[in-house]
C-alpha cells in the first residue's frame, strides 16, 4: 500500500512538472539560394527528402532566381520535394550587385519601400507561381538589411522576418518590428550541428537539453550548398562588391561525394537528436506565429502610467504593446498599427509651458497625421514651433487639469535594441570593402517605435 501511494505521488509530480515546462520550438530553415553550381539542386531536395522521412518539416527561403533556374533546368522533382515544407523568400537575385543594403542606404523610409517593392516583389512572385504559395517570411542576403523592407513585405502580404543578423534584436527573443513578426538576431540561442568538425556536436546536442529545461525558441539554419561545396556560390564570383557577366560565373569548390554524405548524417543526426528531447518541437516560421499572442487593448491610464517612466515598450502577463502603440493610446485613439516616423525633427519650442488652447490643438494636429498615414510625425507642431516626438510623448504622460501644460523631455528607451557600428553591422563578403549603412541604422531607430516582444500564448 505504501509503495502504491509513493508511485502515484512520483507520477501526479512528474506530470506536474511536465505541465509547468515550457514548450521549445526548434525552427529549421534552410538559405536555398545557389543558382550556380548544379549540385546544390540535388542537395536542397536530398534535405527536403531526409527531413520528410523524419516527421519534420521545415522552412526553405529560396531566393526568386534559384527558383527560375530550378524551373529552367527542368528540376521539377527539387519543386516537389521542397514544397512538402513551408516555402519563405530569400530575395530576387542575393548577390548581384546592388543588394539591398547598397539600394536602399541613400533612400528614406518610403521611398526605400518603393525602391525594395520594385526590386524585390517580381521574385516573391515568382515563388508564388513556381510552388502554388505566397512565401510565408522573407530574410535578407547576407546582412545586406534595410528597415525600409518591412513596409514592402507588408505589401507583399510576407508577415514573417526570419534570418539572422545583429541590426535589431530583443535579446535572444522573437519580436515584432515594423508590423512582422521577427525571428532574427537570436544570439545564443541560433545555433546548429557543425558540419565540418563532428567532435563539436554533442556539447551541441547538450546546449538542445539545456535550453529545453528553459522553453522558448531555438532558430538552427544551413544553406543546402554548404552541403556539396566548401565555398559559397556567391564569394566565388561576386565578393566585395563584384559584377561579372553570367557566362564568367565559376562553379564554388565542390565536396567529395563522401564527405557531402558525412554533411547530410550530421544533420539527420542533429534532428533525431532534438527529436529525443523532451518538450522540443520542431515548427516552422508560420507555425511559430500561430502561437504568438496577437494584439490586446490597454486602456489609457496604463500608457500613460508606463510613458512616464520612459519611453519604451511594455510587456505583462497579458501581452507587449509597442512604444507606438502606447502613445496612440494616450492619445485615446482606437487600437491599431501605426509605422514609426520617417524623420526626426528637434524640439524648437523654448517656453517651459504651453498655453492649454494651444497643447489641444497640437494634440488634436498629431491625431489627425497618424490616421491620415497610419504612422507617427517625426515632430508635433506648436504654432510656428515644434516639439520632437520624444518630447510630445514625455509631456502627453504627464498633461493633467485644464491650465499650462509643463513641458517634459522624453527618453527613448527602446533604441538601445538597435545597433550603432554601421561598418560591423553590415559586414559581409559580397559587400564593397569598407562599406558602412549608418543612415539605415537611424531608419531602423526611428522604426524602433514599433519595437515589442513577441508573446506565447
Amino acid at each position: 500500500m505504501a509503495l502504491m501511494r509513493y508511485l502515484l505521488l512520483l507520477w501526479i509530480a512528474t506530470h506536474m512538472l511536465l505541465a509547468e515546462r515550457k514548450p521549445t520550438y526548434l525552427l529549421l530553415w534552410f538559405d536555398t539560394e545557389d543558382y550556380v553550381e548544379p549540385a546544390a539542386d540535388d542537395a536542397a531536395k536530398r534535405i527536403a527528402d531526409d527531413l520528410t522521412n523524419l516527421g519534420v518539416r521545415a522552412t526553405f527561403k529560396i531566393v526568386g532566381e534559384k527558383a527560375r533556374v530550378l524551373e529552367s533546368r527542368g528540376r521539377m522533382d527539387v519543386i516537389r520535394s521542397l514544397s512538402r515544407h513551408e516555402i519563405g523568400y530569400h530575395s530576387n537575385f542575393h548577390s548581384i550587385q546592388p543588394t539591398g543594403s547598397v539600394y536602399l542606404r541613400t533612400l528614406g523610409m518610403l521611398d526605400g519601400a518603393d525602391e525594395f517593392f520594385r526590386r524585390e516583389a517580381s521574385g516573391a512572385g515568382d515563388l508564388r507561381r513556381i510552388f502554388g504559395v505566397t512565401p510565408s517570411c522573407y530574410g535578407q542576403p547576407g546582412s545586406s538589411w534595410g528597415p525600409q523592407s518591412t513596409i514592402a513585405l507588408r505589401r507583399m502580404r510576407i508577415p514573417i522576418y526570419l534570418d539572422e543578423g545583429s541590426h535589431v534584436g530583443f535579446n535572444g527573443r522573437p519580436f515584432w518590428f515594423g508590423g512582422l513578426f521577427h525571428i532574427f538576431n537570436m544570439g545564443p540561442r541560433s545555433f546548429r550541428a557543425d558540419l565540418n568538425d563532428p567532435s563539436k556536436n554533442p556539447a551541441i546536442y547538450r546546449r538542445i537539453a539545456e535550453l529545453a529545461a528553459e522553453g522558448g525558441v531555438i532558430s538552427t539554419y544551413y544553406h543546402p550548398t554548404e552541403f556539396v561545396t566548401t565555398e559559397f556560390w556567391d564569394g566565388a564570383n561576386f565578393s566585395k562588391g563584384e559584377s561579372r557577366p553570367r557566362e564568367q560565373w565559376q562553379r564554388p569548390k565542390g565536396r567529395t561525394s563522401s564527405d557531402a554524405e558525412r554533411a547530410f548524417g550530421i544533420l539527420r543526426e542533429y534532428v533525431q537528436q532534438a527529436k529525443r528531447v523532451s518538450g522540443v518541437q520542431f515548427v516552422t516560421a508560420q507555425d511559430l506565429l500561430l502561437l504568438v499572442r496577437g494584439p490586446m487593448p490597454i486602456s489609457r491610464e496604463q500608457a500613460v502610467a508606463h510613458l512616464r517612466q520612459g519611453i519604451n515598450y511594455l510587456e505583462s502577463a497579458e501581452g507587449s504593446w509597442s512604444a507606438a502603440e502606447l502613445l496612440t493610446a494616450a492619445l485615446n485613439m482606437a487600437p491599431g498599427y501605426v509605422d514609426g516616423p520617417v524623420e526626426r525633427r528637434p524640439t524648437t519650442y523654448k517656453g517651459a509651458a504651453f498655453p492649454r488652447w494651444l497643447w489641444e490643438r497640437g494634440v488634436a494636429d498629431a491625431k489627425d497625421y497618424i490616421e491620415r498615414y497610419h504612422r507617427l510625425p517625426g515632430a508635433v507642431f506648436m504654432g510656428v514651433d515644434s516639439l520632437s516626438l520624444a518630447d510630445f510623448a514625455a509631456t502627453l504622460a504627464h498633461a493633467s487639469g485644464t491650465g499650462p501644460v509643463t513641458l517634459h523631455q522624453g527618453q527613448l528607451l527602446f533604441e538601445q535594441h538597435v545597433a550603432t557600428d554601421p561598418e560591423k553591422t553590415f559586414n559581409w563578403a559580397i559587400h564593397p570593402a569598407g562599406f558602412r549603412a549608418p543612415e539605415l541604422l537611424e531608419l531602423a531607430r526611428l522604426q524602433a517605435w514599433t519595437l515589442k516582444p513577441a508573446v506565447f500564448k
